[in-house]
Formats: C-alpha cells, sequence, structure tokens
C-alpha cells in the first residue's frame, strides 16, 4: 500500500472529527458570546474543557493495549482538536487591546494557556486514578 493510501483513512477521521469539534465549539461559543466589553468566558470554558478531555483521553488510549489505529486522530487531533480554539483565544486577546483593555487582555493571554495545561495535567492524574482504582 503507497504511503499517500495509508493516511487517506487517517486524514479523513481527522476531518471528520474535526467537523463536529468544530460545532460543538460553536454551539458551545453561542451559548454565552462575549459581549462588547465583557470577557470571554465561553471561549475560555471550552478550551480548558477540551484540554481536560484530552488528558482524559491520553491516559485511556496510553492504558489500553491495542487501541484502533484511528481512534486518536479522529477523537484527539479531529474532535477535541477542532472543539478548543486558539485562533478564537488570538482574536479575543485582540478584542481586548482594540478595546484598550490592556490588563484583562495580559490576564486573558496568561491564564488560558496555564488554565489548559493544568486541566490536561488533571484530567490524566484523575483518569489514572480512577483507573487504578478500579483495577484494585
Amino acid at each position: 500500500m503507497s504511503r499517500v493510501r495509508r493516511h487517506v483513512p487517517v486524514l479523513a477521521v481527522i476531518g471528520a472529527g474535526g467537523v463536529l469539534g468544530s460545532l460543538a465549539r460553536h454551539g458551545a461559543a453561542s451559548l454565552q458570546p462575549a459581549a462588547d466589553g465583557g470577557w470571554p468566558w465561553a471561549i475560555l470554558v471550552v478550551n480548558v474543557s477540551g484540554c481536560l478531555l484530552i488528558g482524559v483521553l491520553m491516559a485511556v488510549l496510553l492504558d489500553l493495549t491495542a487501541p484502533h489505529r484511528l481512534l486518536r486522530p479522529f477523537l484527539g487531533i479531529g474532535v477535541l482538536g477542532g472543539f478548543t480554539t486558539f485562533s478564537t483565544y488570538a482574536v479575543d486577546t485582540q478584542r481586548l487591546l482594540a478595546e484598550a483593555r490592556y490588563a484583562a487582555a495580559v490576564t486573558y493571554v496568561l491564564v488560558t494557556p496555564v488554565l489548559a495545561l493544568l486541566a490536561v495535567w488533571f484530567g490524566t492524574a484523575a483518569t489514572r486514578a480512577l483507573r487504578g482504582r478500579r483495577r484494585a
């Protein structure tokens, strides 16, 4: 099988997952749109919750002896990659700067990646702890 043919299913599941994740993000952001002069809570929550789920997913996949080769690209890169949105994070930061809300922009720039990384760590740790209890 050629190298290109071998990657077609991977690209297909990433695309399909990306569509689902992007639609879920749009739905979540539509529930609480950032008003003019408001804090972009919806995108912060989307990014942090998506990172939490990435931590859970990676802990589960690493514990599986032989996960399907398309599971990680579909769920991790596709669904959760499409769900989280650091491009909107950048646009929200630009909007805060354009509104001369410099302290809010700096806070948002610093808080988002810190919370996202903590969420990945917590999702991984909590999943491993729960799985460890079930085995005992």
